[in-house]
């Protein structure tokens, strides 16, 4: 497998996969959020072409990620594991102390092996069910 890198990219850039992945069926323009311009955006690359996305949102030592994609044909292959440490270190680097989101039910076996918890809190919207699922970040001394 060849080499995959994570950058941090401008939103817009997480759209089209964002689409494709996460909400066939909606128009791309769509896929803009009013909150982007306020987050972080992070890619995976492989081969110069985005194969997942994720964004990312805090609030004082809270940090939530949102819509976290990983094209359909590089699944399985530990990107998003990748990706998902990757945002991890970032949030410990910048003083977070929790980091959550809103699981889609069909995921939530990905984040619990990933050290995430139950919650408890259920919703629907859009057609989909989620679970709020969270991460308590310990910062290394490192990182603090």
């Amino acid at each position: 497998m060849s080499e995959i890198s994570i950058e941090q990219i401008r939103p817009e850039l997480t759209w089209r996969l964002r689409q494709r992945v996460l909400y066939p069926e909606s128009k791309l323009y769509e896929m803009e959020m009013e909150e982007d311009n306020h987050g972080y955006h992070f890619a995976a690359f492989k081969n110069g072409y985005i194969v997942a996305v994720v964004s990312l949102f805090n609030k004082a030592d809270d940090w939530q990620f949102r819509k976290f994609a990983v094209d359909e044909t590089m699944q399985n292959m530990g990107i998003g594991r990748s990706v998902l440490q990757h945002i991890t270190d970032f949030v410990l680097t910048n003083g977070g102390t929790r980091l959550w989101c809103n699981a889609r039910l069909s995921a939530i076996d990905f984040y619990l092996k990933a050290g995430f918890s139950h919650t408890g809190n259920f919703f629907s919207k859009n057609g989909f069910d989620y679970e709020i699922l969270e991460k308590e970040l310990t910062p290394s001394p490192a990182q603090q």
